[in-house]
């Protein structure tokens, strides 16, 4: 085979590489990424021209795929850039020095490694997309909930007073009976048990009326947690309170920004094993204040991730938990026009982060 015919036979291997790979990302996804990085890294080998001697190596994203061991020290490399940074490396490796490589090699590899960053640029894209979509559609479901929260919060408050004022005068009548006042008891720790529950639901509905004030957060919060102290020692967990300043000034309803705290400090404490650490870190930031509370329990699942803020929603037993806690710091956070959102930590535990703005 002369020359000419050889240096023909490499580039038709070349666009026959660049063909595979193009139609290898056509079909790629975020869930066969794998796959389709295998099926490129052998596409690459056979493009070289002595694909018996040659090794192709993809480092990237936190995946390694290796066609078989490279044990040579002849080598080409591309870098493999993601939004116009360096997220891995393409190698190609030859096992006899002696063999070398075609000078349109390295300009194949470059251009397999450009094909390669667009198609991860392209699912991140996507990922990012599923992720807002994923937001916008639970931010309608909680407006939805918030609508019809608030209409049964005003339904059951006026005949809910009714019943509390009329136990009351009732117990005024039969102070004389005790078996009449126990009862009437029961109807008034009801009553105001279910008034809480209302309060709640209109908490979350952001129905409950604000009194905001500019103000140092500091005491307030260190308050809160003189107040919690006790419950943390009964139960065998410790926590540990971060405050970035020793004043940090904000505008909120300073009953409302306690609230946030007790409900995410005790639905901490209630996940908490015995001997673990629940923290609490208030960071001051130029655009805001960011409150984090993290916890060393079993964390959040998919689900939990999914609809923890709504109401209703609790992973605690029957009993135990009305599913409004969370919803209603929700609402407070929404009313503060803050943000709050859930997470796991890297090795266990939830973490809860709420940025309210200046």
């Amino acid at each position: 085979m002369n020359i000419t015919q050889e240096a023909l036979k490499e580039r038709i291997k070349e666009l026959t590489c660049l063909y595979e790979v193009s139609s290898f990302i056509v079909n790629a996804s975020q869930e066969n990424l794998d796959e389709v990085l295998r099926a490129i890294a052998f596409s690459v080998k056979r493009g070289f021209h002595h694909p018996n001697e040659t090794q192709v190596a993809i480092n990237v994203s936190g995946m390694k795929i290796v066609t078989g061991k490279s044990t040579g020290d002849c080598s080409l490399r591309s870098n493999i850039q993601v939004f116009n940074k360096k997220e891995g490396h393409i190698k190609v490796t030859v096992q006899n020095f002696e063999l070398g490589f075609l000078n349109e090699e390295q300009a194949l590899l470059d251009s397999v490694a450009l094909k390669l960053g667009n198609l991860l640029e392209k699912l991140q894209i996507q990922e990012n997309e599923r992720s807002l979509r994923r937001q916008m559609e639970r931010a309608g479901r909680l407006a939805i909930l918030g609508e019809i929260t608030a209409g049964i919060a005003h339904e059951l408050n006026t005949p809910l007073a009714n019943i509390l004022g009329y136990a009351e005068l009732l117990k005024s009548d039969l102070e004389d009976c005790s078996m009449g006042t126990q009862d009437v008891d029961r109807i008034i720790q009801s009553s105001i048990f279910t008034r809480e529950v209302v309060k709640k639901l209109m908490f979350f509905a952001c129905e409950m009326p604000q009194e905001m004030k500019e103000m140092d957060i500091v005491p307030h919060i260190k308050g809160a947690m003189d107040l919690l102290d006790n419950s943390f020692k009964k139960e065998e967990v410790k926590y540990k309170l971060v405050i970035a300043k020793e004043k940090i000034c904000l505008k909120v309803d300073i009953i409302q920004l306690t609230q946030i705290i007790f409900n995410l400090m005790i639905n901490a404490l209630y996940f908490s094993p015995k001997g673990g650490l629940v923290l609490l870190e208030v960071l001051d930031e130029n655009n805001g204040v960011t409150i984090r509370v993290a916890d060393e329990g079993p964390g959040l699942t998919e689900k939990a991730l999914d609809k923890v803020f709504e109401p209703f929603f609790t992973t605690k037993p029957i009993g135990e938990g009305s599913g409004l806690g969370l919803s209603v710091v929700h609402g407070i956070v929404a009313s503060h026009k803050g943000t709050i959102e859930a997470g796991n930590g890297k090795k266990r535990g939830a973490i809860f982060t709420v940025k309210i703005p200046r």
